[in-house]
């Protein structure tokens, strides 16, 4: 690659030996010593890098990139000068310059703006490939060895964290390799749910994981108690991996105080665990003790309407006296009380904020070809998850309640996996329809594709009739019904789905900030 430089400055005799130092090291070095020649050169050619002069006769150094923005805004310039002010570093700055330095320069300051600016994404994708390649044996291991819930969400942290950077990186390869190691990681994950979620429900537990069902009574309430408002975000589908790909643009606002990885309830699904989140009861217990309240798979109904009832009489269940503002909303809408009247709304003791975006992309990207092109891979949903977030009204909110004395916390009730491998079901016409399980009292199927439950009321899940059992999809698989087999496999392979077992659905982010 032959990388073309040009490099403006009214002295540019005196910077003959740093020139000569990078034409050596095979870089191609155009000069100009004034801005005038400096600009008919930049129309006449296409340049990877400028360094420029900011003290030049003529046109100076801050107008002359004011005018290389203009005629070709992606070259990166490096600002060189001896004036130390501070106000020209603030111009310069917001320029949008991609670097600042004071003379004298040394070739070595030189050679290293040029590899941060023209070899960044190659050497980021060296680095990060030699990195994961040294990972990949210790993280095989652990793979391996893990044996208890908080054993995989640390491996599940550390993949996520492989997954961000390595989706930064230009090398297949690798990336392949990693989808490897998480359909490994998630093979073993199966494995251990099959041997241990119905016991997490047997009264003499001490393994147990914090579940959907435990979360206000375990972590939010008590900060409640100690006198703490608190702002609770839970935006559907958010996976740890989109959690953490959106943390920095929410980090000059709030600071992480505390973030953990809770396990979601099975199914991995609105309806149960959302409900048994804001309810603090399982969902057998919602069908039992609120059966108005529970709407069966099958049944023709809102599935997620009382939500803000359940939260109540949870809260009136355990003898607290909280004053709570609840919305559920897809986006925050002008006439939203959060979005016209904040702080009045946030002198509540506990303000729930339920947000269903990242929960409709993922649907429309089943049903739409524009959207399964702008979520195309792993890669594209969290950057399309990172830019929605980035231009969202939530994050209007999040900056506007970093000014108020508010504890907030974001969270979801499930996350989402995308789906690869067609396993085939048989089932009634009163079978559940959802991808990654299936609830129903005649289902055939083979038992070592799936995690099967025969008895729900083991898993304190509620069934329709004596004989209901749930099955649910491991890993990257998906449930097919053998009618219409092809064009159903074609049309939902590759989408992202939930319900089932796996790291991205069931391991979940719970994140309390407070303000910078």
């Amino acid at each position: 690659m032959h990388v073309n430089i040009l490099w403006v400055d009214d002295e540019i005799d005196l910077l003959r030996p740093h020139i000569l130092f990078l034409e050596q090291k095979g870089y191609i070095l155009s000069a100009a010593t004034n801005g005038e020649d400096a600009m008919e050169m930049v129309k006449r050619n296409d340049y990877d890098l400028i360094f420029l002069d900011e003290n030049m006769p003529g046109l100076s150094g801050l107008e002359v990139l004011s005018q290389i923005k203009v005629a070709c805004p992606s070259v990166p310039v490096v600002m060189i000068t001896k004036s130390e002010e501070e106000n020209i570093m603030d111009q310069a700055v917001g320029s949008n310059i991609a670097d600042y330095l004071i003379k004298p320069v040394n070739p070595n300051q030189i050679l290293l703006s040029i590899k941060k600016h023209v070899h960044n994404r190659d050497l980021v994708t060296e680095k990060t490939t030699a990195d994961y390649r040294t990972a990949f044996s210790k993280i095989g291991m652990e793979i391996g060895m893990a044996s208890s819930f908080d054993e995989w969400s640390e491996v599940y942290r550390k993949l996520s964290q492989w997954r961000l950077q390595i989706n930064e990186s230009s090398d297949s390869s690798v990336a392949e390799i990693f989808a490897m190691q998480m359909n490994e990681a998630n093979t073993e994950f199966g494995k251990f749910i099959k041997s241990n979620y119905i016991n997490w429900f047997h009264p003499n537990c001490t393994s147990r994981p914090t579940m959907s069902h435990n979360i206000l009574k375990e972590n939010v309430f008590p900060l409640l108690d100690s006198g703490q408002k608190v702002l609770f975000i839970l935006i559907d589908n958010l996976r740890f991996d989109q959690w953490k790909a959106i943390e920095s643009i929410i980090a000059p606002y709030l600071r992480v105080d505390k973030e953990r990885i809770f396990c979601s309830i099975l199914p991995t699904a609105t309806q149960y665990a959302r409900n048994a989140l804001f309810s603090g009861l399982m969902p057998y217990e919602i069908q039992r003790l609120h059966p108005e309240h529970w709407v069966f798979d099958e049944e023709d109904a809102g599935k997620n309407l009382f939500e803000e009832e359940l939260l109540h009489r949870h809260i009136q269940r355990l003898g607290k006296n909280y004053k709570v503002h609840y919305e559920k909303t897809g986006t925050l809408r002008s006439d939203s009380q959060l979005a016209t009247n904040l702080k009045g709304v946030l002198n509540n003791n506990l303000t729930v904020l339920v947000y269903n975006f990242i929960d409709m992309i993922s649907h429309a990207r089943t049903e739409m070809e524009m959207m399964r092109q702008l979520a195309s891979d792993e890669a594209a949903y969290l950057s399309l998850t990172r830019s929605w977030f980035m231009h969202s009204e939530l994050f209007e909110l999040l900056k506007n309640a970093a000014n108020q004395q508010v504890k907030v916390v974001i969270t979801t009730d499930h996350g989402t996996i995308r789906v690869q491998n067609p396993v085939k079901v048989v089932g009634d016409r009163a079978t559940s329809t959802n991808l990654r399980y299936k609830l129903g009292k005649s289902l055939n199927y083979n038992p070592k594709q799936v995690f099967e439950i025969r008895k729900p009321e083991e898993a304190h899940l509620p069934k329709p009739n004596v004989s209901s059992s749930f099955i649910f999809a491991l890993g990257n698989d998906f449930l097919a019904y053998p009618n219409n087999y092809n064009y159903y496999v074609k049309y939902y392979r590759d989408t992202f789905q939930h319900g089932g077992v796996s790291l991205e659905e069931m391991l979940i982010p719970y994140v309390e900030l407070k303000p910078i």
